[in-house]
């Protein structure tokens, strides 16, 4: 893949330990404040994601460090450089895929990449070479000739981050990158994200789910309202809530009522009902109840066929964190 031209950073002439850095950046629309003193620093090379649910901020912020939107406070700085004192500096080295596609739905997927490649300064066999190259690599070689139009939902977001990477940023802006894919394709989205990391780009992901910051992101910033209220490794945001998950399911339905009531009375917190009939789920600070909760299930005559304690989940994390749930899903997205 074509590397864009490295640039070092503009006060000290050596390349910047960190991708991103922001001090107090803030942004309103109107009376309602967007982004509110957020502080974050992405360091080269890994993928950093930005959690949060719908109208959290997480676009706004992106949109601000790929210089599509102008700060009202704060300093930010992309590999050195000040997203608004040296802006043509910052487009260079970035690149953005919004969460909706944006390439031409009337062309075909190698019209597409072709067109952006010469844009781009490709020559004409060079813009070629580069189109076929990036459809093998995103599995759309079959797909090439047919208008996008024509292109499933996982398809068209496989030819936009395509279409994102004709020149290889340095650094990528992936805002939603899987919102209404199914399994299938948000996988493939992910190994795809990951290829590039392996090839030395540097990930910013913005996401609702929960699962796929647990799954690609090395270093999290859990924001709410405008603010960052967490970071950490995926493993430390889950440590910082300070108690385990007990997982229970009962061998029938009809048990967990019984269950329910033993695992109240022990553990002394809330017990949740999981959509399987089966299990129930609980927030647990002592071990030591854990221990005692499975003897008085036994006792009782509720027969489990999972016990099990552990880590609590990033959604656990954030309803800890927030006191309610994230939201998000297939459907939707960040439009602050």
């Amino acid at each position: 893949m074509q590397k864009q031209h490295k640039s070092t950073d503009e006060n000290t002439g050596t390349e910047p330990t960190y991708a991103v850095e922001t001090q107090g950046l803030v942004k309103h629309f109107g009376d309602t404040k967007a982004v509110d003193g957020v502080d974050l620093s992405v360091p080269t090379g890994g993928i950093y994601g930005l959690l949060g649910p719908n109208g959290a901020g997480k676009t706004t912020i992106i949109r601000m460090l790929a210089t599509l939107l102008r700060p009202d406070a704060g300093t930010t700085r992309v590999f050195g450089h000040n997203v608004v004192k040296a802006g043509d500096e910052v487009r260079g080295r970035v690149s953005l895929t919004g969460q909706f596609a944006s390439v031409d739905e009337d062309l075909t997927g190698r019209e597409n990449l072709i067109f952006l490649a010469r844009l781009l300064g490709y020559s004409r066999t060079g813009a070629k070479a580069r189109s076929a190259d990036l459809l093998e690599a995103f599995g759309l070689t079959e797909a090439a000739t047919r208008q996008v139009k024509t292109y499933s939902g996982g398809m068209r977001r496989r030819l936009d981050i395509a279409a994102s990477i004709v020149v290889t940023p340095d650094l990528l802006f992936l805002d939603e990158p899987t919102t209404g894919l199914d399994p299938r394709n948000r996988n493939q989205v992910w190994e795809i994200i990951r290829a590039l990391v392996a090839n030395g780009t540097t990930v910013l992901l913005t996401t609702q789910y929960l699962e796929e910051a647990d799954q690609l992101a090395d270093l999290i910033a859990v924001i709410d309202e405008g603010r960052i209220i967490a970071k950490g490794t995926p493993d430390e945001l889950k440590a910082s809530v300070g108690s385990c998950m007990l997982n229970v399911r009962v061998r029938t339905p009809e048990q967990r009522a019984e269950a329910e009531r033993v695992l109240e009375s022990v553990l002394e917190a809330p017990i949740e009902r999981r959509s399987d009939p089966l299990s129930l789920s609980a927030r647990v600070l002592d071990a030591e109840r854990a221990s005692h909760a499975f003897v008085k299930l036994s006792q009782s005559g509720v027969e489990t066929s999972e016990f099990a304690l552990g880590q609590p989940s990033l959604d656990e994390v954030f309803l800890a964190l927030t006191d309610r749930p994230a939201r998000g899903g297939p459907s939707g997205g960040d439009r602050r």
